[in-house]
C-alpha cells in the first residue's frame, strides 16, 4: 500500500468521522484511481493555505485552501486536475475623484459593478449621506455596493467637505444651497453630468437617495433638478424647503415644517419634469426618530402627491413585520398600469438610523426592513 493511498483512507475515515460521508466517498474514489488526497477537517495541512488561514473552518473542507496547497505542494499555477478553484465572487470597482465646480469642490466616490464592463447602459443611484458621515461609511452602511453588483447600476457617494460643515452635514437649510444652478445641488448635479458623460449612464434613469440632512438634500435636489431625477428616496430626512436658517432648521427637525407643508418644493414651482409627471418619490422614516421628526417624512409624501392629479393615484395599505422584529407600515400610492409612484414606510420602534443597514456602518437598524433592497426595487420599477 503506498503513502498516498494510505493517506487517503485516513483523509476517508476522519471524513467519515466528521459526518461528511460524500466528501468520504470522493477521498476513497480518488485514491483507488490514484488522485491526490484532499485534507481533512481534523487534520488540516500543517503548511501553505490552511495554515495562513488559521486552521480548518468547523466541520467543512475549505476549497480554496485545498486548492492553494496542492499548488503549492505540486509546483503548478493551476494546482491538481482532480481539485476545482471556486469562482470569485462578480465584484465591481471603488473609483475616487474630485468635481470642481463654480460653488466649490467635492470629493466623492463610484462604484461600478461588474456589468459596467460590458453593458451599454446602466442606471445610476445617487447616495448622499448624513451628517458625521463620509463616502465609505454610508457605502459600507447601507449595502448599497452589492445590490449594484446583483443588478447592474452605477452607485454614486458625493461627499460633504467639513470646511463647508463642521459636521459633514449638507447643508439644505440656506436659501442659497436650495436652488437648480447654485450652491450645492449645483455641485451634486454636476458630479452626476461627469459621471453621465464619462459612463454608460441610460439619462432618463438617474436616481438619488439619501439619510438625514443627505435626505434633505436628496428631495432638493430632485425639486431643483425634476428633469435629471427619475426618482428620489428620503430616509430619515426633510422636505424641500424646509427651513430657511438653522435655527428654522432645528424647529423643523424638532417638529416638523410648516413652510414645507405647501403644494410646492422650494423652486416655487411643482416638481415635475420634461414629461410633465412629478418626480417619483419614496421615504423611510422611524416612528421614534427623536432626530428628525417623522411628521417630516409625512411632508415630503405630502409634497410629492401634490403633483398628482386628484384621484390620479390607487392606494394601498399593508403591515408586516421584519425578520429583525420591527413592525412597519407601507403605503404605496400606484399609477394606472400599477407602477409605485410615492410610497411611504413607517417604521415602528425604529429611530434615526438606516432600515436594515450593515452594522459594518454608522447610523443604522440591522432589524428594520431592508430599505435599500426596497428603493432599489421602488427605483426598478419601469
Amino acid at each position: 500500500m503506498t503513502s498516498m493511498f494510505k493517506t487517503a483512507m485516513l483523509a476517508a475515515t476522519q471524513l467519515t468521522a466528521a459526518g461528511s460521508l460524500t466528501a468520504a466517498t470522493a477521498a476513497i474514489q480518488r485514491a483507488l484511481a490514484g488522485d491526490l488526497p484532499v485534507p481533512t477537517p481534523h487534520a488540516p495541512a500543517t503548511g501553505g493555505a490552511a495554515a495562513r488561514a488559521g486552521g480548518p473552518r468547523g466541520d467543512t473542507i475549505d476549497i480554496e485552501a485545498r486548492w492553494l496547497d496542492a499548488r503549492e505542494e505540486y509546483g503548478s499555477a493551476q494546482g491538481p486536475a482532480n481539485v476545482v478553484r471556486p469562482a470569485e465572487p462578480a465584484t465591481g470597482r471603488m473609483l475616487s475623484g474630485t468635481h470642481t465646480a463654480p460653488a466649490g469642490t467635492r470629493d466623492y466616490l463610484l462604484y461600478l459593478p461588474p456589468q459596467a464592463a460590458s453593458a451599454s447602459s446602466l442606471s445610476l443611484v445617487v447616495m448622499l449621506h448624513g451628517c458625521t458621515q463620509t463616502p465609505a461609511d454610508f457605502a459600507a452602511g447601507t449595502g448599497m455596493n452589492k445590490l449594484a453588483d446583483q443588478h447592474g447600476f452605477i452607485v454614486l457617494y458625493p461627499g460633504q467637505n467639513k470646511s463647508a460643515n463642521q459636521n459633514a452635514c449638507w447643508n439644505r437649510f440656506n436659501p442659497r444651497d436650495q436652488r437648480a444652478d447654485a450652491g450645492e445641488p449645483s455641485i451634486i448635479a454636476g458630479i452626476v453630468r461627469e459621471v453621465l458623460a464619462r459612463y454608460p449612464v441610460d439619462a432618463t434613469r438617474v436616481h438619488v437617495a439619501g439619510l438625514s440632512a443627505g435626505g434633505a438634500m436628496a428631495a432638493i435636489l430632485a425639486d431643483a433638478y425634476p428633469d435629471l431625477v427619475a426618482a428620489v428616496a428620503v430616509h430619515s430626512g426633510l422636505p424641500s424647503g424646509a427651513a430657511h436658517d438653522l435655527p428654522s432648521a432645528l424647529n423643523a427637525m424638532k417638529r416638523g415644517s410648516a413652510a414645507a407643508a405647501s403644494k410646492t418644493g422650494a423652486s416655487g414651482k411643482p416638481k415635475t419634469g420634461a414629461s410633465g409627471k412629478p418626480v417619483r418619490t419614496i421615504v423611510f422614516h422611524g416612528r421614534q426618530d427623536r432626530t428628525v421628526h417623522p411628521a417630516n417624512g409625512r411632508q415630503v409624501v405630502d409634497a410629492a402627491l401634490a403633483g398628482w392629479p386628484k384621484d390620479a393615484l390607487t392606494v394601498t395599505q399593508d403591515t408586516r413585520r421584519s425578520p429583525g422584529g420591527r413592525s412597519y407600515t407601507r403605503t404605496v400610492h400606484a399609477g394606472a398600469t400599477g407602477r409605485p409612484m410615492v410610497e411611504q414606510w413607517e417604521v415602528q420602534g425604529a429611530g434615526h438610523a438606516w432600515s436594515g443597514g450593515s452594522p459594518d456602518g454608522s447610523h443604522t437598524d440591522p432589524l428594520g426592513p431592508d430599505a435599500s433592497a426596497a428603493i432599489v426595487e421602488f427605483f426598478r420599477a419601469r
